[in-house]
């Protein structure tokens, strides 16, 4: 995979560039240039697609429902707010801001995120339009910290994270460079390796579960949902960046493959050259695997 992820990081002037292709059994193919292929990587907002699955356990055992309202959770809440539910905000569909001013404080995080929860205000009536919204999936979290009695980040490894065999996981930056506050963790601040991130993704890919967007649109539980050929119908993608880092996931549930790709760049030219990258992988799966 080197030979076809090099030229692409050459073409874009990128420091890193690393990619997988991953089938319903794991991970069957991983090339890095500019990297190792154990490298940590960034993925930012492809985080938010693990905390709908976070609150897609928590729902299976009865801790939370669907429809479960802020209000519940927190009664102390903005009126308003009070009767958004996880629903609306995993769909982007609380009204709510793409973001608060975050900031870094000494409070614990946990607390930090119930002071998010009661300073937000809705700006639209629920279900009512789309607005991406990092500050939504802090609330998502927030309220399964509430629930649990438990940080985001501890529920993640326990429910997530460790019965999949995810030991290389962490939050914020790697190596200890800048990254968004912690506050904003269930939005995305996840990183690992690829070989860790394909055994979420084969997770996903096993699941056989469809999502359908529950208020319209193509925005489901952490994904995008969309139509390409090449993936035999619907297809799930989404895109992570800190503004440092990018990453992109290529889900195809009808094929069941999907390709990953992770950059230490952010901005356009990393974004092109993560979907050039996809684009290559896909067609090196289909040349072994052939076309739909």
């Amino acid at each position: 995979m080197a030979e076809v992820l090099g030229p692409i990081r050459e073409k874009h002037k990128l420091p890193a560039l690393a990619g997988a292709i991953v089938t319903e059994q794991g991970m069957i193919a991983v090339g890095a240039v500019g990297a190792t292929t154990n490298a940590l990587w960034h993925i930012g907002s492809n985080t938010k697609a693990m905390t709908a699955t976070l609150i897609a356990m928590l729902v299976e055992q009865g801790k939370l429902k669907w429809e479960t309202s802020v209000g519940e959770v927190f009664p102390e809440a903005d009126e308003a707010l009070r009767k958004v539910t996880l629903l609306h905000l995993l769909s982007h569909r609380a009204g709510l801001p793409a973001n608060e001013k975050w900031t870094n404080s000494k409070q614990p995080v946990r607390e930090q995120r119930r002071q998010v929860v009661l300073m937000a205000k809705p700006e639209s009536p629920p279900g009512e339009k789309y607005v991406y919204s990092n500050l939504g999936y802090v609330i998502v979290g927030a309220m399964a910290e509430q629930t649990m009695n438990a940080s985001w980040e501890e529920l993640m490894r326990e429910y997530v994270f460790e019965p999949l065999g995810m030991k290389s996981v962490g939050f914020g930056g790697v190596g200890g460079k800048p990254d968004n506050p912690p506050v904003i963790g269930p939005a995305g601040r996840v990183h690992c390796t690829l070989a860790d991130w394909s055994k979420y993704i084969a997770h996903v890919l096993r699941s056989q579960q469809e999502l359908v967007p529950a208020f319209g649109g193509n925005y489901a539980l952490g994904w995008i949902v969309c139509e390409r050929k090449w993936g035999g119908g619907k297809v799930l993608t989404h895109a992570g960046s800190n503004t440092m880092n990018f990453s992109v996931a290529w889900v195809a549930p009808k094929r069941g493959f999907a390709v990953l790709v992770c950059t230490n760049q952010g901005g356009d030219k990393a974004a092109k050259a993560s979907d050039e990258a996809a684009s290559a992988l896909i067609r090196l799966y289909e040349a072994k695997f052939g076309k739909p």
